[in-house]
């Protein structure tokens, strides 16, 4: 008994599977994670180091060059590339392509301790290194906070609510805010007023520097209890700051306020400028746990910023920028419109050739497949995203082709009135591994992306492993479930059983008929084979190779490029 006959004979098993497989693909489907572009590491790290007053050449002889030295020491090291300019050093490190992502949080380790110990040889005047390796975060929801008439402070303090309340809900990993000035305190200095009264620049630096620190104040014991000891005095205001005293000469004491305009204000030059449709804003960027389904949080999102309007001040307005979750949701919903289409097409074409029942079944093996391999990509952890999708559709042009195969054998035995039972026995026992030869070829076609070490393997690797998944799925259904629903629909030909031909039919004539002249005029064929093989090298020669397949999303960036040294304001100005 082979597993054909097994799946008809134990009908109940085989529909179990049946319903097993639809069942579980519609549930997967709306449990699945779901993202745009499949996760990837950037194996990538940034080491800052800033030498205040240094030129270009110093930094790179008393910083860049020690920093240098201590990442080569990495084993895992792929190459470094470093630039220096003005009191500033930018080491990047790139570790082999080979490692994967569980391995970069030791990598990460490693490369920190070796920074660390390179600190003792660098010049007095540089700061401590930074490592910067955090590069993973995608912002999926991207916001812009504008308000007429409010401050950057009001936004900022706004932006900080909505923070603590979209931490809260579930899917979420990180809220970053963007584009705030920093206040800062500004204090325009006499110096012939300092020098009249004898204030040395020292004794004024020491004043300021003294205020507003932290320390341990003690404590006193109030019966059997301790009470910590607070002091006040903190600087809270721009008035407090000018109400400071310092000595001047014969320690005199006079208010800073007297030798200097104490302001507050932004940072005159900050590091950056937003706007929104020309309005001065802040970003609110919201990135998710990994494994997600980003539409479901997105709405989960959506439902809380509903709820937290009534607090919103009046004037103040958030705008999405980008939008990943309502991208998803539109590219899965292609998606399944293409599985119907695909559907639609596929009963429709073996409706035409093979008839309806015939057409029927191989249709509704399709969509037991389709729904058995997004069953099995939600248990394996295989997100909905851009390379998935796009897998499944490469593949909906061969889930049926092993399907047909027994459908057909079967198809013309029973018409002739073999026995059902018989019919799948010996189709699928003579076809079932040279189908099985067959669908692993084309899996293999794909191997080469899905076992690559490098970026590309990491980004694509999901391609072949869907592949895999379901054209190992489309075999399976086509010699056990093609049997059995072959068995249950399909009817002996009424118009004399056995004695009709079932290939005198038009289509398998005119087939005929070019086959014979084919098998003739052999020299010919080939020749003719070889030429649109030629063609076909040729023509794809001249296809155009891309990575990244062109974005759907309406939005494109473009960088606008000053001379060395300009104000970011002047820049600000010319966009």
């Amino acid at each position: 008994m082979n597993i054909a006959e097994y799946s008809v004979t134990k009908k109940v098993t085989t529909w179990l599977l049946i319903i097993l497989f639809i069942a579980g693909g519609v549930t997967a489907l709306q449990e699945i994670s779901r993202l745009e572009d499949p996760e990837f590491t950037i194996k990538q790290a940034k080491v800052y180091t800033s030498y205040p007053g240094a030129t270009p050449l110093e930094v790179e002889r008393e910083v860049t060059y020690h920093i240098e030295n201590a990442v080569q020491q990495l084993q895992q090291l792929k190459r470094v590339e470093s630039i220096s300019q003005n009191g500033f050093s930018e080491v990047t490190v790139v570790i082999k392509d080979k490692y994967k992502k569980p391995d970069f949080p030791n990598i990460w380790d490693e490369l920190r301790r070796k920074i660390s110990d390179a600190q003792s040889t660098l010049p007095p005047g540089a700061h401590t290194s930074v490592v910067f390796d955090d590069f993973g975060d995608v912002f999926g929801l991207f916001y812009a906070l504008t308000g007429d008439g409010y401050t950057y402070r009001e936004l900022k303090d706004y932006a900080d609510i909505l923070k603590e309340q979209l931490l809260l809900v579930p899917g979420v990993r990180k809220i970053t805010i963007d584009g705030s000035l920093n206040e800062v305190a500004y204090l325009d200095v006499s110096h012939a007023k300092m020098a009249k009264l004898g204030i040395s620049n020292s004794e004024f630096n020491r004043v300021l520097k003294s205020q507003n620190l932290v320390s341990d104040s003690g404590n006193v014991r109030v019966g059997e209890e301790y009470i910590r000891i607070n002091p006040t005095g903190q600087l809270l205001s721009v008035k407090a700051i000018g109400d400071l005293l310092v000595s001047g000469k014969d320690n005199a004491l006079i208010r800073i306020k007297d030798i200097a305009k104490v302001r507050r204000a932004y940072e005159e030059v900050p590091s950056k400028y937003v706007y929104y449709n020309g309005k001065p804003a802040l970003t609110v960027g919201i990135s998710m746990l990994s494994g997600q389904n980003v539409v479901a949080v997105g709405q989960r999102i959506d439902r809380r910023l509903a709820e937290l309007q009534n607090v919103t001040p009046v004037g103040m307005q958030l705008d999405p920028i980008y939008n990943q979750p309502v991208i998803v949701d539109e590219s899965v919903s292609g998606f399944i419109l293409n599985v119907v289409a695909a559907l639609l097409i596929v009963i429709v074409v073996l409706l035409f050739f093979m008839g309806l029942r015939t057409g029927l079944i191989i249709g509704a093996i399709l969509l037991i497949t389709v729904s058995g391999t997004i069953w099995f990509m939600n248990a394996y952890g295989i997100d909905l995203q851009r390379i998935s999708l796009g897998a499944l559709i490469i593949a909906l042009g061969m889930l049926v082709d092993n399907a047909i195969v027994v459908a057909e054998g079967m198809l013309v035995r029973i018409k002739r009135g073999e026995d059902g039972i018989k019919a799948a026995r010996e189709v699928v026992g003579s076809t079932m591994w040279a189908l099985l030869g067959g669908t692993i070829v084309g899996i293999l076609a794909f191997a080469a992306i899905g076992l690559s070490d490098d970026g590309t393997g990491e980004f694509a690797n999901s391609l072949f492993w869907v592949i895999l998944i379901s054209l190992l799925l489309s075999w399976f259904t086509a010699v056990t479930m093609t049997p059995l629903l072959c068995v249950q629909f399909l009817k002996p030909d009424k118009a004399g059983k056995g004695d009709r031909d079932p290939y005198a039919g038009f289509l398998f004539v005119k087939y005929r008929a070019l086959l014979n002249a084919a098998l003739v005029h052999r020299w010919l064929t080939i020749t003719l084979v070889v030429i649109l093989f030629a063609a076909a090298l040729v023509g794809f020669g001249k296809v155009k190779q891309s990575f990244f397949p062109d974005s759907n999303t309406p939005m494109f960036f473009f960088d606008l490029w000053n001379v060395e040294g300009a104000d970011i304001r002047a820049t600000r100005d010319d966009i």
